[in-house]
């Protein structure tokens, strides 16, 4: 009996983990999973050697096989289980009912294959019941956090989203704004509901000015979800392209989707990237941006450039690294300005401005460059980083999975890219491996299946004076 306890508490483990990894959406799971071998090896073919061999010394020796392969997979996993509330809680079922099954099952032949397929049940009942009862306090939390925005008369609330670069603009719109205001933002890349809500009723204090909340999606009502939650007065929508198509299937979705911010029954202005597909139809004042930027130099030092601000051509000096970032930038200078910051604060707020973590951020470590871009995940930001990239005149090494959520033609360009720039390409994971070997020609490649040995292939690959530059980091289970 014990086996099959800790037997069944792994099944729960593979299926939890893969639950959190796709944000506990059961499709996902089963149908958009970028490893589908996983279900075969540690939970289909598991439950059937489970349900159909007796109970003997070779079922006892396959279920030990099985438990020592799935720790060997659990450790070399580089996004483990989170022991999260909702996943205690879910075990906390799954052991109830597991005991609840026991009893009933006592004194029946265990050997029978239709008792063995009720030894599982308890999964089954548990991610029901676990689903169910998140649901529950989800609306619970959230009615909590609804109340809670509605007793701050007086908070200013921003809402970013877009495509690409929603972190960097939301960090950077907070920098600008600090010194004028009192201001808090959703943490780290927290973009959920479920996140937002926790955010709110945890964190949100009702000395707050401005909040600022960063709305994500997968699907179409998610961004709509948000809105309806805090009803912002600002929003903010960036680059918008085809990150994610893979969920959204076409172009016009994402937009119909990224422009249900625009829904926000209090919306007063809505700042949108210039080069975006307008909307039409709304109420609320559209501000573009940038507006008229010129004299743009990104360079491995950081990116200045000049912006027209209520008419006055200034010139912004900043750390930041990434042409790009001009978007992000201009994006919170518009909105500081016309929330009353003057002009000689915007330049110097800008100048203060710090580089958000693993998003083009420079590091020097033993005389070796490091370029962490390993969470950026789009095409126009990992070919800004290998031009950044190409300026040193030393030896050049990228480690990238290459693009996840995209398409094979734009890791072709990808590839073509690293290709004229790097000596070496560690190229990490195995889904667009064959790709961006097949499109790498002159660089050096070296594939890595998984990420335990990439300190020591660094160490064996790079001298002082070197480049590194880390794009994209998908986790093992991509």
């Amino acid at each position: 009996m014990a086996t099959r306890w800790i037997f069944l508490v792994a099944l729960g483990y593979y299926a939890m983990a893969n639950l959190q990894w796709y944000h506990y959406k059961i499709g996902r799971v089963l149908f958009k999973h970028h490893k589908q071998r996983w279900h075969l090896f540690y939970f289909i073919l598991p439950i059937l050697y489970f349900i159909f061999i007796p109970s003997d010394i070779y079922f006892y020796a396959g279920l030990y096989f099985y438990l020592l392969a799935l720790g060997i997979w659990i450790f070399n996993l580089s996004k483990k289980l989170v022991l999260t509330g909702r996943v205690l809680r879910f075990f906390g079922f799954y052991i109830v009912f597991i005991v609840f099954n026991e009893l009933l099952l006592l004194g029946i032949d265990e050997n029978s294959p239709l008792i063995q397929c009720v030894y599982l049940l308890p999964l089954l009942i548990s991610i029901f019941i676990s689903s169910l009862t998140e649901k529950i306090l989800l609306n619970r939390y959230k009615k909590l956090a609804k109340d809670k925005l509605e007793n701050f008369s007086n908070l200013t609330i921003i809402a970013v989203t877009g495509s690409y670069g929603k972190t960097s603009l939301k960090n950077y719109l907070s920098q600008i704004l600090q010194e004028s205001f009192k201001v808090h933002s959703t943490p780290r890349s927290v973009n959920t509901l479920t996140g937002i809500i926790a955010d709110i009723n945890q964190n949100l204090s009702p000395l707050t000015d401005i909040y600022i909340v960063e709305a994500g999606a997968r699907g179409s009502g998610d961004i709509k979800e948000i809105v309806e939650l805090i009803a912002p007065q600002i929003v903010v929508v960036g680059k918008i392209g085809e990150a994610h198509i893979e969920y959204f299937k076409n172009i016009e979705n994402i937009y119909r989707t990224k422009y249900e911010i625009l829904e926000s029954s209090r919306l007063q202005n809505a700042y949108i990237y210039k080069e975006n597909i307008q909307p039409t139809n709304i109420q609320a004042r559209i501000i573009n941006f940038p507006q008229d930027p010129s004299d743009i130099e990104a360079t491995l030092q950081g990116t200045n450039f000049s912006l027209k601000v209520k008419g006055e051509k200034l010139s912004f000096q900043t750390r930041i690294l990434g042409a790009f970032n001009v978007i992000n930038i201009s994006a919170a200078i518009a909105v500081g300005s016309d929330l009353g910051i003057s002009n000689e604060r915007l330049v110097k707020q800008a100048q203060k401005l710090e580089p958000i973590n693993h998003r083009l951020s420079k590091i020097v470590v033993n005389d070796k460059i490091i370029l962490d871009d390993s969470y950026n995940g789009n095409l126009d930001g990992m070919l800004e980083a290998i031009r950044l990239a190409s300026l040193h005149n030393g030896k050049k090494i990228i480690v990238t999975p290459g693009l996840v959520e995209s398409s094979k033609e734009a890791n072709i360009k990808l590839a073509e890219a690293i290709d004229k720039v790097f000596d070496i390409a560690i190229i990490t994971g195995e889904l667009n491996a064959n790709t961006l070997r097949s499109n790498i020609h002159s660089t050096q490649k070296i594939l890595l299946k998984d990420k335990t040995n990439i300190e020591h292939m660094l160490k064996s690959t790079t001298n002082s004076g070197d480049l590194i530059l880390f794009a994209n980091d998908a986790p093992s289970y991509i």
